[in-house]
């Protein structure tokens, strides 16, 4: 993703505090008192500019979705189609990066994870930085509840390969295995910015659901 500066970005994020959480890193094991319920908690990790989560969040209600975003020129894409949308109430937008995931969450407080269209950093001595790679899905299961899931969608053939080697080795379960997602477009499918663009472009999309082990 070209990165374009937005020197307002960060006055625009100042502004609207109430959607966009300062100092993530301070609200660990808070986020029930922050969303004022006991929901689910679902959390995108690399949430770009924001249609995906609001989708979500717009179509289920009764649960609590975090977007983490690391680039204030990205969110604040995020944080304008929020407004644009009347501010669902369970909806929050962290500007974090992802490595930093048990940081911002308790062990066990959220209830799964989604990777849409990641980075799929193609150079073999950069596969520590795809999202899919041992070191964060470890991130993920500290964060999750017991056998919690984490959903995947991309467009790249062959992080989707590795992907699914990746998850294999780290011993989940697969849920689902989509090769080709919009054959047979699911109702409740949410479509991201990217997934739109390619799709439209005749590009199958891959998806994935899988599941981590119980903990003992």
């Amino acid at each position: 993703m070209r990165l374009r500066h937005k020197p307002w970005a960060k006055d625009y994020l100042d502004e609207h505090a109430g959607i966009v959480v300062k100092e993530p890193e301070t609200k660990s094991s808070q986020w029930a008192t922050i969303f004022g319920n006991d929901n689910p908690v679902h959390v995108e990790v690399g949430t770009g500019k924001g249609q995906f989560v609001l989708g979500m969040a717009l179509a289920n209600p009764n649960v609590n979705y975090i977007g983490i975003e690391h680039f204030d020129s990205i969110i604040v894409s995020a944080v304008e189609k929020v407004v644009d949308s009347g501010i669902p109430k369970n909806l929050r937008l962290l500007r974090a990066n992802g490595k930093d995931l048990t940081a911002i969450f308790e062990a066990g407080e959220v209830d799964r994870v989604y990777l849409n269209f990641s980075d799929p950093w193609p150079k073999t001595r950069h596969a520590k930085r795809r999202l899919t790679n041992e070191e964060f899905l470890k991130l993920y299961e500290e964060v999750l509840v017991s056998g919690g899931e984490m959903h995947f969608k991309t467009d790249n053939r062959s992080l989707f390969e590795y992907s699914l080697v990746s998850i294999s080795d780290y011993g989940m379960r697969l849920l689902d295995v989509s090769l080709d997602l919009h054959a047979e477009m699911p109702e409740d499918n949410v479509m991201t910015e990217y997934e739109e663009k390619f799709s439209a472009k005749g590009q199958p999309i891959y998806r994935m659901e899988a599941k981590f082990a119980a903990k003992a």
